[in-house]
């Protein structure tokens, strides 16, 4: 699918298939597709839960208002950030690169992210951020629909899934076949409100 098709085209979907199954090859290549995602120092803070087991799927819709896509959906995916992943040996962020640019990279990562807890776990967020959309478009144009979901208990669904302290928690994705059509889109902003030349006026 042509990249902006699969722009254009991606809704949140809420119904899905709930026999349609997706292969382990596919649940890779979007996998692999997602993890291409830019992130800050090539820090790639974003750490993946794929949500497999019903159980766990079933425990999790209870503390996620019911959304139904928490089970039905052929892959769920609850995409956490580590905060501290800038000091988790952070040579291999940048093992491939020239020696002088992974030096200075890595020389430069500690004291940028030093003592600077809101910045740790924005920059965390950032990388979230743009996993999220590069899997939903990874999605589309593999032929599957998809739903950003935040409407969850964040503290108990980091107590199921086990997440570490120093990570943050961001959406779940679903991803499937869907099986009705999103609602028609409710109104993007116009340019000239969301967009400034040089500075806000």
């Amino acid at each position: 699918m042509d990249t902006f098709d699969a722009i254009y085209q991606r809704r949140a979907v809420k119904h899905f298939d709930p026999d349609h199954k997706l292969s382990a090859d596919e649940v890779t290549k979007l996998l692999e597709a997602t993890v291409q995602a830019p992130t800050s120092f090539n820090i790639q803070h974003w750490r993946f839960v794929n949500l497999q087991d019903p159980e766990v799927r079933a425990r999790i819709r209870a503390v996620g208002n019911d959304q139904a896509q928490m089970t039905d959906a052929s892959l769920l995916i609850l995409i956490t950030g580590d905060m501290k992943a800038w000091e988790k040996d952070p040579a291999r962020y940048w093992r491939n690169a020239p020696t002088e640019v992974a030096e200075l990279l890595v020389n430069w990562m500690g004291p940028f992210h030093d003592g600077k807890e809101q910045l740790q776990r924005d920059e965390a967020q950032r990388s979230i951020g743009m996993a999220a959309q590069t899997l939903m478009l990874a999605a589309k144009a593999m032929g599957y629909d998809s739903c950003p979901m935040i409407g969850f208990d964040l503290d108990a669904v980091a107590e199921i899934v086990g997440m570490p302290a120093d990570h943050c928690i961001g959406p779940m994705i679903a991803i499937g076949k869907g099986t009705q059509a999103a609602w028609p889109k409710p109104g993007q902003l116009a340019l000239d409100e969301v967009v400034f030349t040089d500075r806000f006026a």
